[in-house]
C-alpha cells in the first residue's frame, strides 16, 4: 500500500471530494465545496516528492519530468477512483485528486431539468456543457451520454483527458480514447473519429481555436457533438467559440452556430441548505428561432435578456436566476450562497423578498 493510499482513503471516508496535497502546505480536502485542512503537520518538498512519486509508473515518471504536469486516473482498490492532477509550484511539487464516483448517476439523479433530456434526443448538432472549474461538468455529460446509450442504438465516442467514468456496455457503442495515452491531442482524435462512422463524438474540453473548429465541422457532417467549456453562461460560452476564431472569420462562426447550436448548459454547484452536499444551478439555453438570430445578428449579450424574461416560458429555457430561485422558494439553498454565483444579484433579492407563488 502507497502511503499516499491512506490520504485517499481519508478524503473517501469524510464524503469529500478533492486532496489536495502539495509541498509546504498542510494536506487539504475540499468538502462541500469547502476547504479544510488535515491533521496533518506541513509537507516538505522531499517527502511530498516521495509521496506523489511512489504511486507513479515509469512511464508517468518521464511524462511528468518532461512536461512538469501530469494528468491521469489513479485506481485504489475497495476505496474508488481519482483523477489526479500533478504540477510544479514555488515550493515543489504538488497534485490535486478528485474522487471519481464508481457509478454514472442518471439525470434524474442529478435533478436535471427535462430540456436537458431532450438535448439528447438529436441526432446531429452541437451542445455545450460549461461551468467554472469544478461545477460537475463531467459528471452531467457523463449522465447525459448515459441517456444516449442507454435508450439508443448509436457510435459513441468519447475524447477525454483523462477518462473518468467507464461507460459500460449498454444499447449503444461506445469507444473512449484518452488524450496522451491512445491519441495525442484532442484535434487529432476528433479528427479520426470522423473516420470511425460515429453517431456522437464528446470532446472532453474545447480548449482551442483547432478543436473548437474541428468540433463544428463535425457537426456539420451530421454528428451529433458534445462539448465542455470553462464558462460560466451560456452567451459567455457562445462568446468563447466566437473570440477564438480569426477576426476575418467570426462572422462565418457565429452563422454555423446559428444553425448548429442545439444548447448549452451552463452549471454551477451551491452548497444545500442543510450543509450536507451541493446541488446544481443550471441555465438551460435551447435552439429557437430568436436564440439563432442574436447569435447571427451578433446580439448575443442580448442572450441572458432572453433567458431572464417570461417569453422563455414553455421553451424549456431557463436563467440560472430563475434556477435559484426556484430552489430558495423549496428551501433546498441559502440567500447568501445564492447571490454569491447570481448573474444579477439584486434581481435575485429583490425577487426573493416577494417570492411569488407562480415561482
Amino acid at each position: 500500500m502507497a502511503r499516499l493510499d491512506s490520504f485517499l482513503q481519508l478524503v473517501t471516508e469524510q464524503g469529500a471530494s478533492d486532496l489536495h496535497f502539495c509541498a509546504g502546505a498542510v494536506p487539504t480536502i475540499r468538502h462541500d465545496g469547502q476547504l479544510v485542512q488535515l491533521p496533518f503537520r506541513k509537507l516538505t518538498e522531499q517527502e511530498t516528492k516521495r509521496f506523489l512519486l511512489e504511486i507513479l509508473t515509469d512511464g508517468q515518471r518521464e511524462r511528468f519530468n518532461s512536461k512538469q504536469d501530469l494528468d491521469f486516473v489513479y485506481s485504489l482498490d475497495g476505496v474508488g477512483r481519482f483523477r489526479a492532477n500533478y504540477f510544479r509550484q514555488a515550493r515543489g511539487v504538488g497534485a490535486v485528486f478528485r474522487i471519481i464516483p464508481n457509478s454514472i448517476p442518471t439525470l434524474d439523479q442529478l435533478a436535471m431539468p427535462s430540456a436537458i433530456r431532450q438535448l439528447c434526443d438529436w441526432k446531429n448538432g452541437l451542445v455545450l456543457v460549461s461551468g467554472p472549474t469544478g461545477a460537475g461538468k463531467t459528471t452531467t455529460l457523463a449522465a447525459m451520454v448515459h441517456e444516449i446509450a442507454t435508450k439508443t442504438s448509436r457510435h459513441i465516442i468519447t475524447i477525454e483527458d483523462p477518462i473518468e467514468f467507464i461507460h459500460p456496455t449498454a444499447r449503444s457503442v461506445i469507444t473512449q480514447r484518452q488524450v496522451g495515452v491512445h491519441v495525442d491531442t484532442f484535434a487529432g482524435a476528433l479528427r479520426s473519429a470522423l473516420r470511425e462512422s460515429p453517431d456522437v463524438v464528446v470532446v472532453g474540453e474545447m480548449r482551442d481555436l483547432e478543436t473548437m473548429s474541428l468540433a463544428l465541422s463535425a457537426a456539420e457532417t451530421g454528428v451529433l457533438v458534445f462539448g465542455t467549456l470553462h464558462t460560466n453562461s451560456a452567451a459567455s460560452g457562445i462568446n468563447r467559440i466566437v473570440d477564438a476564431a480569426e477576426e476575418e472569420s467570426r462572422e462565418q462562426v457565429r452563422s454555423i452556430l446559428s444553425v448548429l447550436l442545439r444548447g448549452i448548459v451552463a452549471q454551477h454547484l451551491v452548497r444545500r441548505s442543510t450543509g450536507e452536499g451541493r446541488i446544481a444551478a443550471v441555465e438551460v439555453l435551447v435552439q429557437n428561432f430568436a436564440v439563432s438570430n442574436l447569435i447571427r445578428e451578433n446580439k448575443i449579450h442580448q442572450i441572458d435578456g432572453l433567458l431572464q424574461s417570461t417569453e422563455s416560458a414553455g421553451t424549456g429555457m431557463m436563467s440560472l436566476d430563475n434556477c435559484l430561485l426556484r430552489y430558495l422558494k423549496k428551501g433546498e439553498i441559502l440567500l447568501e450562497d445564492a447571490l454569491a454565483i447570481a448573474t444579477d444579484p439584486e434581481y435575485v433579492r429583490e425577487a426573493a423578498s416577494k417570492m411569488p407563488e407562480d415561482w
